[in-house]
C-alpha cells in the first residue's frame, strides 16, 4: 500500500507533510522487525489499515492551532502520529501503558522530526493533564474509556463542536452508546470509498455538563 492513498484524500498537504507521510512505512518497518508493535499484515497496508483509519477523525473535526489533543492507549502511534502531522499547529499528547509501544512512538517522532507531539509512558487515570479533545482507536467500551479519562477534558470549547471525545470504533455500537444521548455516530464509508471502511465509524462523544 503506497501513500497515495492519503494523498488523495487529503490532496492540499505541504512537502513537509507529504515528506513525513512517505517516511512513516520505513520507520515502522524498521521499528517493528525490534520491537513488534503491528502485525505483518497492517505493515504491508499501513496506510489504509492505520493512517488512512487515523485520519478519518480529520474528516468530522479540524483542529485549531494551538489546540491540545490526548490519544489514549495509543498503542503503535495511533490516531495520534497521523493526525500530528496533518495538524502541525496543535499538540499532541499520546499515552500508552506499555512502555514497548511509546519507546517505538517516540523513535518514529523523532525520525519524523514531530516537534508538537509528546509520547508518556503512563495510564491515563495517572494524568493530570486537561484537552481539548481526547481521540482513541477502540481501546475499550465507551463506558469503560470515560470513565478512564474523566477530567481530562477542558470545559471551554474554542471550537465550533464542543469538547470531548473523538473514538474510532467498529461493530455494533447500541448497546454500549445506550447511555450517551449526547452521541454522534459518523460513518468513514462516507468519506472513504475502500471495502475496509464499510464497518468503520468515528463516535463523537461531547463533555456533558452537570447542573
Amino acid at each position: 500500500m503506497v501513500p497515495e492513498i492519503i494523498f488523495k484524500y487529503f490532496p492540499n498537504l505541504s512537502e513537509t507533510q507529504q515528506n513525513r507521510f512517505l517516511l512513516l512505512e520505513k520507520l515502522y518497518q524498521d521499528w517493528n522487525q525490534k520491537i513488534n508493535v503491528v502485525s505483518r499484515k497492517d505493515i504491508d497496508e499501513l496506510y489504509l489499515r492505520h493512517v488512512l483509519h487515523s485520519l478519518g477523525i480529520a474528516k468530522i473535526q479540524q483542529f485549531k492551532p494551538g489546540s491540545s489533543i490526548l490519544d489514549v492507549g495509543t498503542g503503535g502511534g495511533f490516531p495520534g502520529i497521523p493526525l500530528a502531522i496533518l495538524f502541525p499547529e496543535s499538540d499532541f499528547t499520546l499515552v500508552d501503558a506499555i512502555g514497548k509501544k511509546i519507546k517505538v512512538v517516540q523513535e518514529v517522532v523523532d525520525g519524523l522530526e514531530l516537534t508538537n507531539l509528546k509520547a508518556i509512558h503512563s495510564r491515563v487515570e495517572d494524568l493530570d493533564s486537561q484537552h481539548d479533545f481526547i481521540v482513541s482507536r477502540a481501546v475499550a467500551a465507551m463506558p469503560t474509556f470515560v470513565r478512564w479519562t474523566k477530567g481530562r477534558i477542558k470545559k471551554k470549547s474554542e471550537h465550533e463542536r464542543r469538547n470531548g471525545i473523538l473514538y474510532l470504533k467498529g461493530g455494533d455500537l447500541t448497546e454500549e452508546l445506550q447511555e450517551y444521548a449526547t452521541a454522534e455516530i459518523f460513518e468513514l464509508k462516507h468519506y472513504f470509498e475502500e471495502a475496509f471502511f464499510e464497518t468503520k465509524r468515528v463516535v463523537y462523544l461531547p463533555l456533558k455538563y452537570k447542573g
